[in-house]
């Protein structure tokens, strides 16, 4: 099973950046398929951004789009959330997670993932 370290969290103002990291190991991370998924105080749990093992693919939460970019670097064993234009409704918990097998389509499907990182803490002051 993949284990997983996210950071690059903090607090920033509204209209900032912040670029958060998630480190894997214990698996052949170009195998994985990975996601990122965030969970605001009181809310459930929802997907943001999935990119397909070899980076080929990506799909993202519609709330995110144009501002939000994941990319992954298999040399480094590490995925990216690239955060842009920031809002205090992006205040959340933000977890990467990968899929219990490799290969897996590039769904955001949280049913899809068994492993996951302690998350990171973004909040977005207005």
């Amino acid at each position: 099973q993949v284990q997983l370290v996210e950071s690059g969290g903090g607090l920033v103002q509204a209209g900032g950046s912040l670029r958060l990291s998630c480190a894997a190991s214990g698996g052949t991370f170009s195998s994985y398929t990975m996601g990122w998924f965030r969970q605001a105080p009181g809310k459930e749990r929802e997907f943001v951004a999935v990119i397909s093992w070899s980076g080929g693919a990506i799909a993202y939460a519609d709330f995110v789009k144009d501002r939000f970019t994941i990319s992954r670097d298999n040399a480094k064993n590490t995925v990216y959330l690239q955060m842009n234009s920031l809002k205090p409704e992006d205040t959340a918990v933000y977890y990467c997670a990968a899929p219990v097998a490799p290969y897996t389509y590039w769904s955001g499907r949280q049913s899809l993932f068994g492993s996951w990182g302690q998350g990171t803490q973004v909040t977005v002051s207005s």
